[in-house]
């Protein structure tokens, strides 16, 4: 039996994971920050812990063969919230697999690590990265540590970076961006299972026909297999006012883009 072990397993994708993935088989110990977890599912491993300790890591990872990193701060918020919530605790993680000899760790990366591309543009795997703020920074950096780890250490690392994950699409941007929780939990179990991924990066998206980037690379090497396609619920949700301001509008990330916005007009040499 596989052993997996889940941080931020208190959030809302924590909580899908933990109720579906017992039902796959895998033996499971779940995480949160600092409030208690009570046990979801029979024979569930319960903890929690500030993961920037390296004895709270040490005690989530071991005797695991993969870690879904779920935690952290997933909205923008100030750079040094930023980085004690997303960066410091990423390295104790990756350290503490390093310890504990864990095979994988599935990163739970961000489209706002691309999010200042215009929606004009569809995205391979491999385009340079444009973060939309300090959270997408962060999952910029955090896919450079799990190539750091691979390349010097062994430890495989699979990034997903997460579009909108919600159980139903409500906006015109979700429409390119929706990843429905049926495939969001495919795309985990994939991730798990997938044989010699090294480090990979794709896409966590359904496949929508308005999609803003190519998961052609995703499905070939983890067998990615999406069935959820956000166009079904398109004309409900265009007859609805887009609530994103034009910049948000302009760029992928949507309203992140739009945060702290310096206008072309107000920038240095204009």
């Amino acid at each position: 039996m596989t052993r997996i072990a889940l941080s931020g397993a208190g959030g809302q994708l924590g909580k899908l994971l933990r109720a579906e993935l017992p039902t796959r088989g895998y033996s499971l110990r779940a995480s949160g920050h600092t409030t208690p977890l009570a046990t979801l599912t029979e024979g569930e491993d319960v903890m929690h812990g500030d993961l920037c300790d390296p004895a709270v890591v040490d005690r989530l990872l071991e005797d695991v063969d993969v870690l879904i990193h779920m935690a952290g701060t997933s909205v923008e918020r100030p750079l040094p919230e930023i980085i004690d919530n997303n960066l410091r605790s990423l390295y104790e993680i990756y350290e503490g697999a390093r310890r504990q000899r864990v095979r994988r760790v599935i990163f739970a990366s961000s489209n706002h690590a691309i999010g200042m591309y215009p929606v004009t543009e569809t995205l391979r795997t491999d385009c340079e990265f444009r973060p939309d703020g300090f959270y997408g920074l962060s999952k910029m950096w955090g896919e450079g540590m799990a190539r750091l780890y691979w390349d010097k250490h062994g430890i495989e690392s699979v990034c997903i970076r997460i579009g909108s994950c919600v159980a139903r699409p409500t906006e015109p941007r979700h429409l390119s961006t929706w990843l429905g929780h049926d495939d969001f939990v495919h795309l985990i179990d994939r991730s798990i299972q997938a044989s010699d991924v090294g480090f990979a990066v794709v896409w966590g998206v359904s496949a929508n026909t308005r999609s803003y980037w190519d998961n052609r690379d995703a499905a070939a090497r983890l067998h990615y297999l999406p069935t959820q396609n956000a166009e079904h619920f398109a004309d409900d949700i265009l007859s609805r006012p887009d609530p994103l301001d034009p910049v948000a509008r302009r760029h992928q990330g949507g309203s992140f883009a739009s945060i702290d916005y310096t206008a072309p007009e107000d920038r240095p040499g204009r």
